[in-house]
């Protein structure tokens, strides 16, 4: 598009054009060349006459909406030449009271109280504003507010102009006085009955600037605080009230709230229009007002200024995303996009441009997963295991139960891994009670008959020891070694593994952290097996990995996640899941109960115990006062021996405890010399007691649904009856209502989506090593829509040009959003 020089811009034509179709009754009359329609789209299609962006905005879209005159109503022409005409009446007013023209944003021309404040900038906007350029060269943003605003990253005009809002509030819509109503968000108009500017009686430092406004329909009073010496001064407050005169229209924007003196508006936004019905140029007025993640110093309308100096840069972006997948889904351009999400026009404009910014944010999170995943199966030759043979078929025969249809579906995925050159990267998920024991047993035994050694590490001492007890009995009937190397395990028995490995006389090492130690090496290790893979760190997992040669890795959770959190947490994993639970499981009553009903528990718990059963009785864990929660669990455990169960034998579990009393609690418990054990969360994976029917949950609504479910599992896995009491003294609806979808449901994938829904991602994977991006828009919660097809989208681009040889801005912009995603980690 061209610029228009003012100077030669022929006025009146267009005036009379509007003119002319007005007169003939809106019928889009045909003109020598063109129809009005034609003629006017054209016209509004350049680049308007002036910088000021708002204006240029307006100008802009009057073009596509004549672009669509064919399809609007006689009233809607009728309103459209009317807005038209009040557009081309401010530009000429532009024109004539500024000739001069600075090739950056305006200001904007807003009599908005929050914009009179005293000057704090001396910075010179320069001629040409780079996106590299500090966002110090803007006339909004001085050298402190520059390094102030370096703890939000915003360094260059580039970081200024991706800072999206937070939110936004809509000021877009007006009524009458008659009809505002606390809570809602509103733009009134009317005329100025009186105004006053003065300071406070009580306090000098604080002047109290108010109007009355009158419409049609009634009258109201809003007023505005501002603190300092400044706003004390005598001649700031006279000039306030000659911005403001007497029977002059005003528009104000603002919150609605009810005082004792009856409706306002809350910290109000004001500008004085041209005529009742004129224009609201204003960055705030009657319009979304963007909300930004604020930090010390900076108010809001230095970034909002900011912004809207910086779009003069916004033709400089370039947009790398393929013209055919903007197509294919639907995408705003992204200058457009960018220029919408700062200041939509309306709630339609700004929902488009939100889906095109979260499109990208998953977009280049998800190439990046897959380029990585590509990258490592090409970097990384991995041997290729026989899926026949003799252990296979031997374990086969020996296996008490038959496998479920999901089982052998995804031991059929990991086998078709297991026979690829490219090392295995396939994380299982499976509910509680699924069997993903068994199927990690069968890619163990694919490495062992193909001349391999085979690792699998537990985050737990319990959990580690639980895999060890379950392999060992299937181990002996196939006559194979295994051990199990924990930080328990004695210096006479390390010595005694680590020269089997090294033999390569040990197939199989089960154990914790251990297995990472120096000392511990194979002598040909092909496989690895990470259980509750999310507990270990990226080195800690890299340190196991390095004690082969490229071996295959299988790792394992027993905590489903939905698909959304999978593909972003392990895009670049292959995921499958066993969504299926073997024959003869009972599904466990699940009951909540209130503090009051806690007797009920106790003679439940008193039955089944008496039948021959066993019970837990959890007590929750919070991190910033264990030493308290020991011994809250101490004084439950002592009450629970002397008082209520004084007839059965109560075991005490937890954190704090060494690794022999754990083991001897553990086993006690097992082998049922206790009936009832007292424990902290260190029982909710790994724990495996057919006996026990009874998972009492103290203070159940300080766990996740997750955990719940996790902790609920460890009943139910006999041929008796299971029960589960959600103990909890909270009374608020979230709480009831998360603790609801246990009583309704034993599926964890459907508990862990609910689970994302209510809480958020951060609080189902714990917010400290949660590992999520740091997305600007997307939410996991919100737009798992988008973050499918852009899963699917990069797929496609992976897919035609696998090493992106043809596209080096999308290679060039990769780079840079995952930096400012999730640092370099990910490319490393």
């Amino acid at each position: 598009m061209s610029r228009i020089n003012p100077e030669k811009f022929d006025w009146e034509r267009i005036e009379k054009a509007l003119q002319v179709e007005s007169e003939y009754g809106y019928k889009n009359i045909q003109g020598k060349l063109y129809r009005f329609s034609e003629f006017l789209c054209l016209t509004f299609g350049d680049t308007p006459p002036v910088t000021n962006l708002l204006v240029a905005f307006r100008w802009q879209e009057t073009a596509k909406k004549f672009a669509r005159y064919s399809h609007l109503t006689i009233l809607e022409r009728e309103d459209l030449i009317n807005q038209t005409l009040n557009l081309i009446g401010e530009v000429k007013e532009m024109i004539v009271n500024k000739p001069y023209y600075h090739p950056v944003a305006e200001e904007v021309k807003s009599l908005a109280v929050a914009e009179v404040k005293p000057p704090s900038n001396t910075s010179v906007a320069p001629v040409t504003l780079k996106l590299d350029d500090p966002v110090t060269l803007l006339k909004a943003i001085s050298l402190r507010q520059g390094e102030l605003l370096k703890k939000l990253q915003i360094v260059t005009i580039r970081d200024l102009l991706f800072y999206y809002p937070r939110d936004h509030i809509d000021y877009g819509r007006q009524v009458n006085i008659k009809d505002l109503v606390a809570g809602e968000t509103v733009t009134i108009v009317g005329k100025i009955k009186k105004c006053d500017c003065f300071s406070s009686p009580k306090n000098k430092k604080l002047t109290i600037f108010s109007l009355i406004i009158i419409d049609r329909t009634g009258e109201v009073k809003i007023s505005r605080f501002f603190a300092g010496n400044f706003y004390s001064n005598r001649g700031w407050q006279e000039k306030m009230k000659r911005q403001f005169p007497r029977n002059a229209i005003v528009a104000a924007s603002g919150l609605v709230k009810q005082n004792k003196y009856g409706i306002t508006l809350e910290n109000p936004e004001f500008e004085v229009l041209n005529s009742q019905g004129g224009n609201i140029n204003s960055l705030k007025i009657g319009r979304l007002l963007p909300v930004y993640p604020l930090t010390d110093g900076i108010p809001a309308d230095v970034i909002r200024n900011g912004v809207m100096e910086a779009m003069v840069a916004l033709p400089q972006i370039s947009d790398p995303l393929p013209v055919i997948l903007k197509q294919q889904y639907g995408l705003m351009e992204l200058q457009e996009a960018i220029a919408r999400i700062h200041y939509p026009e309306d709630q339609d404009q700004l929902s488009h441009a939100r889906r095109r910014l979260i499109f990208d944010e998953f977009f280049y999170l998800q190439l990046g997963f897959l380029q990585r995943r590509q990258e490592q199966k090409e970097s990384r030759i991995a041997v290729s295991f026989t899926p026949n043979g003799r252990l296979i078929e031997e374990f086969n025969q020996i296996l008490p139960f038959s496998l479920t249809n999901a089982q052998k579906r995804v031991i059929e995925e990991i086998i078709k891994d297991l026979q690829s050159p490219s090392p295995m990267n396939r994380l299982v998920q499976g509910d509680v009670g699924a069997g993903k024991t068994i199927v990690a047993v069968f890619a163990i035994l694919t490495a062992l008959q193909s001349g391999y050694q085979g690792a699998l590490m537990a985050p737990t001492e319990v959990l580690a020891e639980q895999h060890y007890r379950k392999i060992v009995g299937w181990f002996n009937l196939l006559h194979l070694p295994v051990e199990l190397l924990t930080g328990s395990t004695k210096t006479a028995k390390r010595r005694q593994i680590h020269g089997q490995l090294e033999s390569g006389e040990l197939p199989l090492l089960i154990g914790t952290h251990a297995l990472i130690q120096d000392p511990v090496q194979f002598r040909n290790l092909g496989l690895v097996v990470i259980d509750e893979q999310h507990r270990f760190g990226v080195q800690q997992r890299a340190k196991l990995l390095s004690k082969g040669r490229s071996p295959h890795v299988l790792s394992m959770t027993a905590t489903p996640i939905p698909r959304t959190l999978a593909l972003t947490l392990h895009g670049d994993l292959d995921v499958s899941q066993i969504d299926e639970l073997p024959p003869g499981r009972q599904p466990i009553q699940t009951t909540v109960l209130t503090g009051k009903q806690r007797p009920q528990a106790y003679e439940l718990i008193k039955r089944e115990v008496a039948q021959g059963r066993q019970a837990y009785v959890i007590f929750p864990l919070i991190e910033e006062s264990e030493k308290l929660d020991v011994k809250a669990a101490i004084a439950e455990y002592e009450k629970f021996s002397e008082k209520i169960f004084p007839n059965f034998n109560v075991g005490l579990l937890h954190g704090r405890m060494s690794s022999a009393d754990k083991d001897k609690a553990l086993n006690a418990f097992r082998d049922n010399e206790t009936q009832i054990i007292v424990s902290t969360t260190v029982i909710e994976v790994g724990v495996d007691v057919p006996n026990a029917t009874v998972m009492l949950i103290e203070n159940a609504e300080r766990f996740g649904l997750s955990q719940l479910h996790q902790l609920r599992g460890r009943v139910g896995r006999g041929s008796h009856k299971s029960f589960c009491l959600l103990v909890t003294s909270s009374k608020t609806p979230d709480s009831i209502q998360r603790l609801n979808v246990l009583e309704q449901s034993q599926d964890g994938f459907f508990i862990s989506e609910m689970d994302l829904r209510l809480r958020g991602p951060g609080e189902v994977l714990g917010s400290r090593q949660s590992g999520l991006p740091d997305f600007a828009l997307a939410s996991l919660v919100e737009d798992q829509e988008v973050l499918v097809l852009a899963r699917e989208a990069a797929e496609k681009i992976l897919l035609q040009d696998k090493y992106m040889q043809g596209e080096n801005s999308l290679k060039d912009e990769l780079q840079r959003r995952y930096q400012k995603l999730i640092g370099n980690e990910i490319l490393t």
